[in-house]
This record gives C-alpha cells, structure tokens and sequence, in this order.
C-alpha cells in the first residue's frame, strides 16, 4: 500500500496478535502522570474565593472570573511557550531528565501558590509551574513507546481514568483542606495557618509531586530508543529489516511535520477539543461559585469540591468500564465523532440551570438533577482524549519524532487552555454584566467552536491495529 497525506505514517499491512501491555512500566507511567491533575486542579474549588479575599476585584464579585480565569491561564500559557522544547530536548537527552525538571517545578510552585499573599506571587507561581513543566507530552511518548499498535488504544485509555482520579482528588482536598484553622483548631491554631489558609492543600500537591520525582529518579525506566541499554537496542534493531537509516534513526525536522496533512489533522482535533474542554472545566466551578442574584448556583467551595471529586470517581469508572471496548469494537474514528457530540446537552444544561435557578431561588432536585445529565455528558465527550492521543502518536514518521509529535501537540492544546479560561471566564463575567443574549454569550461562543470541531473530527483517518 502506498501512504498519501491523509495516512497515518507509521501505519503498514503487517497484522499481528495483540501484544500484552507492560504492566509495571506502564503503571510507573501512569502514577508520575497523576501529580499533573492533582497539581493543576485542586485550586479551582477555591480560586474564586481566594481572588475574593485577596482584595483584587474592590469588592465587586462580577469581575472574579477576570482575575480566575488570568490564574488559570497562566500556567497554559507558559507551558504553550516551552512545551515544544522540553519534548523536542526529550527526543536527544532522554525522557527521564526532563520529566525530573518537570516535576521538581511543580513541587516549588505549589509550595510557592501556598505562600502567596498577594496577585502577582499567585501570577509568578502559576508560571514556574508551567514553564518547567512538559511532562504530559513527555509522557505520551514514553506510553508511545513501550506500546505497540496493537495495545497503544488500551494504554491511552488509561490516561483519562488516570486525570479523573486525579479530579476526584484534587478538587476534595482543595476544597476540604482550605483555612484549616477554621475547621481543626487544635492542630492548626498558630499564626502561620491564619496568614496563609490556603498552604494545607498545596502543600499537600507539592509532596505527591516531590514523591513522583524519586519514583521516576529510581524507578523508572528510560524509553527513548537512543538512550536505553546497548542490548536491548541491539535487540531491536536486530529485529527489523536490516539496519535503520540514519534519516530514520534521528527526529524528523518540525518544518517538515508542520507541512504533513496526517499530523496536522490530529493536532488540531486535539487543540480545539482542549479549548472546548477547559472552557467548560473553568466555567463549572464560576458557573456554580456565582451568586444566584447574578445567575449562578452559588454553592460554596466545599460543595463545589464535592461535585468535582463526584465526576472524577464517577468518570474513572466511567472510563475503565467503556473506553476501551467502545474503541475495539467501533475504531478510534467512531469513538471520537461520537463522544465530541457530547458537548451538546453540557452546553445547553448552563442556561437551562440559569433559568430554573431564577425561578426556585434555591438548588433543589431539578438542579441537581441537570448537574448530573452535565457530568455524564462530560464522561462521554472525555473518551475523545483517549482516541486522540492515538491519533496523534500513529501519525509520527517515526518513534525517535515521537517527543517532538506530542511537543506539538501539547503546545496547540496548552494555547488553547491558555485562550480558554480567560476568554470563557471573562466572558461569562462579560455577559453577566451586561446581560447580553440574557447572560448567554458565553454559550454560543462555545457552541461555534463545537461546530468546528465536529468538523474537524470528521478529517480524521480509519486506523488499522497492525505491526508499527
């Protein structure tokens, strides 16, 4: 078969039986993945109401989604400026180096957001974390790389049980750990928990992030082909047809990535579904947060915390129970179409839940009834990250590019996140105000942006599950 632009490039007629995962490899993986949702979600239950006593907004609540939706961003803006390198450097120093830069940036960070008293040191946190931090796409290709195409969908599937657990987690204790010496004052009753009751849960972030630093240190194994032990790369090479050509063996250059339909289909499929998403993800806690005079829910962060930590156990299951056979059964194509509709009925339920709070005055059954058909939708429309970091790994010319393929990746998708809270936030702030299309603006922006994607969505190739 001759490949054109619109096949996916390591893809060949080659069929072979399904390879078992490596399970010990691929759990280490997994579990260093898990400080990046955990790090970067359990400020959103009580971003707003730090904003608030921070004094920043002078006391008029319609403009905390400005300054929240700033924090944010930020931490998507500086990875959108350094993402490429740190997975292009992976590709020639390794992945182990830069995933340990990574995660010793997050642990400073989060001890530095814990200790801020003021806008600009939750500004300059927010940063250092991002700018250190390329460990999503770094480990995208170590999964990448010790799969095959037989049982990379199983692996990828993963990933989002994996950011579920992690927002069931975060968002518990970020909401459940604030202003300790509130809640215990026998063990949080001196000074330090007064000036700064917002430390507990980010230092609680900075230690599992510190923990993931001497797993990976110790533990786990380097991935990237170039790097691992003479014998098992002679293994490999000896394996294949002959010896690999030095073009073959070497990353391809980003120009020529960049001018290849097959990569850049996935890559925007993956940008604007991280924009949608984030809009959605920073939306939530406002949209609840908000007081009900204004058109919110106006729950409080433990509550809020509660919602979240209920979707992240209740999408892990979710995940874990069909991600995988769905994309057995019907390919990774029909998975992702699929699942992106489900963005519909979460947009819809925003101002229907406006609408009916306005009317009842107060959360009763019919509110909480519409929070769950938005979190199930949300289940549904996460089984598409799963497909796409599938898409996006089989488009690679080949696996000494793979670091440099989700370095792209990941620089679209942190742009996206980095437009996407502060836009949406800003404005659904914006619309309130105002009252534009009676507080909906922000709605249809997003309900544009789904059209695109579905567009988009319907670019994607048929993928094969043959030797890579």
């Amino acid at each position: 078969m001759t490949a054109d632009e619109s096949t996916p490039l390591l893809e060949n007629s080659q069929a072979r039986a399904k390879t078992p995962l490596p399970k010990t490899q691929l759990g280490l993986s997994l579990f260093v993945l898990f400080s990046e949702p955990i790090s970067s979600q359990y400020i959103f239950p009580f971003i707003n109401q730090l904003i608030r006593e921070l004094g920043v907004t002078g006391g008029d609540d319609r403009k905390i989604g400005y300054y929240a939706g700033v924090i944010e961003s930020l931490f998507f803006v500086t990875q959108a400026l350094t993402a490429l390198y740190w997975s292009r450097l992976s590709d020639y120093v390794g992945r182990k180096p830069v995933l340990l830069v990574g995660l010793a940036g997050l642990s400073i960070s989060n001890l530095c957001f814990g200790l801020s008293t003021n806008f600009w040191m939750l500004v300059a946190s927010r940063c250092i974390a991002g700018a250190l931090n390329g460990n999503v796409g770094v480990m995208k290709s170590i999964i990448g790389e010790i799969t095959d195409n037989t049982n990379m969908a199983q692996a990828f599937a993963l990933i989002p049980i994996v950011f579920s657990v992690g927002a069931s987690i975060a968002p518990l204790y970020g909401g459940g750990l604030v202003k300790p010496h509130d809640h215990w004052p026998k063990l949080f009753s001196g000074s330090f928990w007064v000036q700064f009751p917002y430390f507990l849960p980010c230092v609680v972030s900075a230690s599992f992030a510190a923990f993931s630093f001497f797993i990976t240190a110790l533990l786990l194994e380097e991935s990237l082909p170039s790097k691992r032990r003479g014998k098992e790369l002679q293994l490999e090479i000896g394996a294949q047809d002959g010896a690999p050509s030095d073009k073959a063996a070497s990353p391809v250059p980003i120009r020529t990535l960049l001018k290849t339909y097959s990569v850049m289909i996935p890559i925007a499929n993956y940008g604007i579904l991280g924009l949608v998403d984030i809009g959605f993800f920073a939306l939530v806690p406002l949209f609840y947060a908000t007081p009900v005079e204004i058109g919110g829910l106006g729950l409080s962060p433990f509550v809020i915390g509660v919602c979240m930590t209920a979707f992240g156990i209740g999408n892990g299951l979710f995940q874990m129970l069909f991600t995988a056979r769905a994309i057995e059964r019907f390919g990774e194509r029909k998975v992702f179409c699929s699942a992106v509709l489900a963005f519909f009925p979460i947009i819809a339920t925003f101002p229907i839940m406006s609408w009916v709070i306005s009317v009842q005055k107060e959360v009763g059954a019919t509110i909480w009834v519409l929070i769950f058909t938005q979190m199930l939708s949300w289940a549904v429309v996460d089984m598409a990250y799963a497909v796409i970091f599938v898409f996006v790994t089989r488009a690679s010319p080949n696996k000494y590019s793979l670091g440099t393929m989700n370095g792209l990746s990941q620089t679209t998708t942190s742009i996206a996140r980095a437009m996407g809270p502060a836009t949406f936030t800003s404005l659904f702030a914006f619309s309130k105000q105002y009252n534009l299309l009676g507080g909906n603006l922000v709605y249809v922006l997003l309900l544009v942006l789904l059209c695109l994607l579905v567009f988009l969505s319907r670019r994607l190739p048929e993928l094969k599950k043959d030797k890579q």
